[in-house]
């Protein structure tokens, strides 16, 4: 099989050398290119295979109380949760946290398929910015968050709970920093996780400290570059009033979890 491709952009970053490409895969994507994220030697999102990334807001968002709604997402990748959320009428705005500028920049500059949509909209707003800190730093509150609170936070940055891009992130998914982040939830408001790969015990465990509603959805999508199905699991905990206080002390993570890079996303 022939595989004609197109480097667009290759910059050194805070998460190590990304690369954007565009290809065509002849018997596969037909006449449209595919365009494909790559970190050092690692695929990490491509247009061709992106499912998941639909299903994170799709899954999500039908889960909120009544009424009309603000949206957070966490990393932009290739724009497709965020074009899904801006899909819905009760959606009133989608704020996209993104670590590096230069996906934003990609985004910005029509480099990726629905990119110059996302950027128009007045609808979506991107923030440079680190995700776990604008959900867990007090200061940031009255600053950058709405009065009311989210409807939905979608979260689509690691592989997998056990399987960060960067350490940094590993504290997150403990009770103490769920909780943080539950309360920028208004009451019915869902937090949505992806996740690689099938169901992690030790995170449904911290997210039911702090949620009272936890379910685990499953998404099977076939990936033709692999010939072959991968089940992901989308985690949904939906905030009723009050947020409980963890038990665990702040930046624990459950019995047998550790962070274990390298885990294929797609």
């Amino acid at each position: 099989m022939s595989h004609l491709y197109e480097e667009l952009d290759r910059r050194d970053t805070a998460i190590g050398e990304l690369v954007l490409r565009r290809r065509r895969v002849p018997g596969l994507a037909g006449d449209e290119p595919v365009y494909e994220i790559k970190r050092d030697d690692e695929l990490l999102m491509s247009s061709l295979v992106n499912d998941s990334e639909l299903a994170l807001a799709q899954r999500a968002i039908p889960h909120v109380g009544d009424g009309i709604f603000d949206v957070l997402v966490g990393g932009l990748g290739l724009g497709y949760t965020a074009w899904a959320a801006l899909g819905f009428e009760r959606v009133r705005s989608v704020r996209v946290v993104e670590l590096l500028p230069e996906v934003i920049e990609w985004h910005r500059e029509g480099l990726v398929p629905l990119g110059a949509e996302l950027a128009r909209d007045p609808r979506c707003r991107f923030l440079q910015g680190d995700f776990f800190v604008f959900v867990t730093d007090p200061s940031l509150r009255d600053l950058l968050h709405p009065p009311g609170g989210y409807g939905a936070i979608l979260l689509d940055i690691d592989h997998a709970p056990d399987a960060v891009l960067r350490d940094e992130h590993n504290s997150w998914y403990a009770p103490a920093s769920l909780a943080r982040t539950a309360e920028l939830l208004q009451p019915g408001g869902v937090l949505a996780v992806w996740s690689c790969g099938g169901p992690q015990e030790g995170f449904q465990q911290a997210l039911e400290e702090v949620f009272p509603d936890v379910i685990l959805e499953d998404v099977t999508i076939y990936n033709p570059l692999a010939d072959s199905e991968q089940t992901d699991t989308i985690y949904l905990a939906k905030r009723n009033g009050s947020i409980p206080i963890p038990t665990r002390a702040a930046g624990s993570r459950s019995e047998g979890e550790s962070s274990q890079k390298g885990r294929p996303r797609r």
